[in-house]
């Protein structure tokens, strides 16, 4: 074709989307291709739409004889077409445009039964078309017999329809309990439908949508329930209150009709019911089913009373946690980890180029404290370490004042979960001349009961005489020594000896706060009456200097808002209460007590109230403030030839002052600072945040905007908020964030995020951020504070030589312990006012921490509780829920041999079947049973 040669392209006159010339829209693109398929049939399927098309005409046609055959037949072509994910069965494919005529024929039909008929074959072909509700009103006035023989996508198309029909049903209706009758007929159909044909999914969901899931517990057997009640618990996170308790109760159920009581007691513990969880173990007669349901309430530390059992012995040590030490250092003499470790092991110094000129070679107090501190993170539960051990009284006069308080106590640490040994070792201590020492050995003595149960009760008759006594650094230890030594369990008469503390006229500001944070740990998710009025009295006492400015004042919101964790029905009274409390103290409280008790509820709409309230600039407002006077006076001082062609301007610019201020005005918080109580929102967001991945990956994508264009006092609040969101978890993308804030212009900033790398890799010893510590380390040589928080940090990611775990779940990520997020949440509160507690006098409320911790261990029993090595594959746990037969519940497994450790993500499952599990999770302390029907 040459250059300049005349090309003709034919073009449409007219789109293809515009109207046809009768007026009518044109038919869409599948209908429009379907009617081009027609043209091209071949001889099978030209045969097959003729014949249907008679049998519509005989529809037609007044004798009635010939109706009753050709239903049959059209049934018969409809039910046994075959169809792909792509096509449309071919019977249907040709009704299709007999639907109109086919609905016409059912109106103007007399006979009941063929009229029945008719409205099933109806009901089927309505699926084919886009009016909405056709299928469901037809099979409701059809025979509504068997309708699963129509088969699966008639039976989804149905099950669509129900939920919004029913949705429609109570929207309509006053009391909310419409009549429903004949949709749980149809319902009842498809459950049963759905699960002979392995959709537990299905019925699952269809019975959700009309809110009758306890229906479910008719239907499963012994081959489906297990999968029934995986999608249900799986739902139950995503839902609010109360929907998400019916769910989890309907899986109770079924767990107690199938006998399964470990799974079933998880459910109740999940619910926080101890009326269901005292039920659930009373009720199972099996003993090593109560041996495994003792360890699994160990764990969550509660300790029940059953003496009607006849291994009431075996079960009060299982569930005393008296053997959770012994059991720990059988696992550590597996891994050959008992020799004793030095804080040096963990510092490296020798590979730091700046040592020759280092301050840390002066033996500085801080580097004491801080060395006190890592020997104890680093030595836990070990029972044994090399610079308390040799000469514990040098050591302890090596640190200042309150410096010999935490060094004293970390002998309490070192010897944790040990009673007998730990106390005898302590005990020397308590008949010091120093107050701080003494103060030291008492912490130190609830230390190493934290998480036991002992009828002796020696933290109590050790600890009871100096509540009251006459040096408030001594009333300071023991209230936090009972609070540790006592948390979660709940006991008066532990409490009742703490109250008197709190508004005892001579106790200081910080002695009441601490005491108050004790209560709360004590009744931690019980929402005490007592301790409750008594921390609200002493409250309303209070003045507003030390509510706002006392660095204390954290405490006491802490110890209210622990009493309130899980409890979302209960916090009406207190919030009522502390609105007599002056502000920013009450919104903060209200804040942190309406977030403990939805901890872990992932409530999306709290979460974006707090978010909202983070956005606001209190800062920034302070700062505008604050130059107005300065550019007044600029304006002021301007040259006066200029004063007559700025009139104008001037004017108008406090005609807009004027209305500034009168808006301003109309805010009752304007001269309120509220930037203290963002940072606790900040926290709060975290604690709600924590209960599944899809929350904690939506939270950090938010902590990084608000990284971006929220006040330094949001910013400082964000490394503990993930530390709190990813705790012994230490993810690629937390630890980059938290990497980048340790280099921060923000002091404050700096701390946290230092603090933080701890928390997330506490108890991992992971390679990456202990190496990017030691590098801090060498960065901020010169800044003591600095230095002083790289080492409480490089001494937490060696927690327990790497053997332990500070995150508040377990059981596979389904339960939350009140006790361990109590004493993470009061580390973590202590941070936001790091210059006043940790860098200050009260860096002992670091031992908080005990609370949290606890082994990352899989041990496994028999039956008569003997240590029973078993091969275990341990492997990245794969989400299972709503995948059909038999999936891998893990991914890139290693086979080990038992006791082994898991980290966070970890699932393990034995290798072979010569044992079953007593329970489905292999996780913590495990009975196994022999197999019957093993052949080796």
């Amino acid at each position: 074709m040459g250059k300049g040669d005349e090309v003709e392209i034919k073009v449409l006159s007219e789109d293809k989307k515009a109207e046809e010339p009768d007026g009518k829209a044109m038919k869409p693109e599948y209908v429009a291709k379907e009617e081009e398929e027609e043209e091209d049939l071949s001889e099978e399927d030209e045969q097959l739409k003729e014949e249907l098309n008679m049998l519509v005409e005989r529809l037609k046609e007044d004798n009635v004889d010939l109706h009753k055959p050709a239903l049959e037949a059209l049934k018969t072509q409809i039910r046994t077409s075959t169809s792909s994910m792509t096509s449309v069965p071919k019977p249907l494919k040709f009704l299709r445009s007999h639907y109109p005529s086919l609905k016409e024929i059912f109106s103007k039909m007399t006979n009941a039964d063929n009229k029945k008929f008719l409205a099933d074959i109806v009901s089927v072909l309505a699926m084919t078309q886009d009016e909405e509700g056709e299928c469901l009103k037809y099979c409701l006035v059809g025979s509504v017999d068997d309708i699963g023989s129509w088969g699966h996508e008639y039976i989804r198309h149905l099950s669509n329809e129900i939920s919004v029909e029913y949705c429609d049903r109570v929207s309509n209706h006053e009391d909310m309990k419409p009549e429903i009758d004949d949709l749980l007929n149809l319902v009842r159909q498809i459950v049963h439908f759905e699960i002979n044909h392995n959709a537990i999914s299905g019925a699952c969901d269809i019975l959700m949508e009309i809110e009758r899931t306890d229906m479910l517990l008719d239907y499963v057997d012994e081959s489906n329930y297990d999968r029934a009640c995986l999608y249900l618990t799986s739902c139950a996170k995503y839902l609010v209150e109360p929907e998400d308790a019916a769910f989890l109760k309907t899986t109770l159920n079924i767990y107690r009709k199938f006998n399964r009581y470990c799974e079933a007691l998880r459910i109740a513990i999940k619910l926080n019911n101890m009326e269901l969880i005292n039920e659930i173990f009373a009720n199972c007669e099996d003993e090593t089913s109560q041996k495994q349901m003792a360890f699994i309430l160990a764990r969550q530390e509660i300790f029940i009373e059953n003496d009607d059992s006849p291994i009431v012995d075996e079960l009060y040590d299982i569930m005393s946690n008296s053997n959770l030490n012994s059991n720990f250092l059988a696992l550590a003499r597996e891994l050959d980890i008992m020799e004793p470790k030095i804080p040096e092991d963990i510092y490296k110094s020798h590979l730091d180029p700046n040592r020759l000129y280092d301050i840390r070679s002066v033996d500085s107090a801080k580097q004491n404290l801080a060395s006190s501190f890592v020997n104890a993170f680093l030595n836990c539960g070990f029972g044994g370490d090399k610079i308390m051990a040799e000469d514990s009284n040098k050591w302890i006069h090596k640190n200042k004042e309150h410096g010999m308080l935490s060094a004293t106590a970390s002998m309490g640490l070192i010897q944790l979960w040990d009673i007998d040994a730990g106390l005898t070792q302590i005990d020397k201590f308590l008949y010091s001349s120093e107050d701080y020492i003494k103060a030291g050995a008492l912490l130190a003595c609830g230390i190493v009961n934290s998480g036991l149960h002992n009828d002796c009760d020696p933290a109590l008759a050790l600890l009871s005489d100096y509540v009251l006594h006459n040096t408030l650094l001594i009333r300071i230890g023991t209230a936090l020594g009972l609070g540790i030594a006592y948390a979660g369990s709940h006991r008066q008469d532990v409490i009742s000896l703490l109250l008197p503390v709190i508004n005892d006229p001579k106790s200081s500001f910080e002695v009441s706060c601490k005491a108050a944070l004790a209560c709360g740990l004590i009744a931690i998710g019980t929402s005490d009456g007592d301790v409750t009025t008594a921390i609200l009295e002493f409250l309303m006492e209070c003045k507003k200097e030390q509510l706002n400015k006392d660095a204390n004042s954290i405490f006491l919101i802490l110890g209210l808002a622990l009493t309130y964790i899980g409890k979302r029905d209960a916090i009406e009274a207190p919030l009522a209460a502390i609105e007599m409390c002056p502000q920013p103290f009450e919104k903060s409280a209200g804040i942190l007590i309406e977030s403990c008790s939805q901890a872990g509820s992932g409530d999306v709409l709290r979460i974006q109230t707090l978010l909202q309230f983070c956005s606001v600039h209190y800062q920034k407002d302070k700062k505008d403030d604050e130059e107005k006077p300065s550019k007044d006076s600029k304006d002021k001082s301007s040259d006066s030839s200029k004063k007559s062609s700025n009139d104008s301007k001037t004017s108008s610019d406090s005609a807009k002052k004027s209305t500034t201020e009168k808006s301003s005005t109309a805010e009752n918080d304007k001269e309120i600072d509220y930037s203290s109580t963002q940072a606790i929102s900040v926290i709060s967001i975290s604690l709600m945040a924590m209960c599944d991945e899809i929350s904690s990956e939506m939270a950090l994508r938010i902590f990084g905007h608000m990284l971006s264009y929220c006040d330094h006092e949001v910013r400082r609040a964000i490394p503990l908020a993930l530390g709190l969101l990813s705790a012994s978890n230490p993810q690629l993308a937390v630890v980059d964030t938290l990497s980048k804030l340790s280099h921060d212009h923000d002091t404050e900033v700096v701390h946290n995020a230092i603090f933080a790398l701890g928390i997330v890799a506490a108890g991992t010893n992971n390679a990456r951020i202990a190496g990017m510590l030691r590098q801090l380390a060498q960065y901020y040589y010169k800044d003591a504070n600095n230095l002083f928080m790289i080492r409480i940090a490089q001494g937490l990611v060696h927690l327990g030589k790497g053997t332990m775990t500070v995150n508040p779940y377990h059981s596979d990520r389904f339960l939350l312990s009140p006790v361990a997020l109590g004493g993470l949440l009061t580390v973590i509160c202590c941070m936001l006012e790091a210059k006043e507690t940790i860098l200050g006098k009260s860096h002992y409320m670091l031992y908080c921490l005990v609370c949290a911790i606890h082994p990352r261990l899989l041990v496994t029993f028999d039956t008569d509780l003997k240590p029973l090595p078993v091969s275990v594959r341990v492997g990245q746990a794969v989400d299972v829920v709503g995948q059909a037969g038999k999936p891998k519940t893990i991914t890139g497994f290693q086979t080990h041999t038992t006791p082994v450790l898991l980290t966070h993500g970890e699932r393990a499952e034995l290798a072979t079947d010569e044992y079953i599990p007593e329970g489905t999770l292999l996780e913590g302390f495990v009975i196994l049973k022999k197999n019957p029907d093993y052949e080796g």
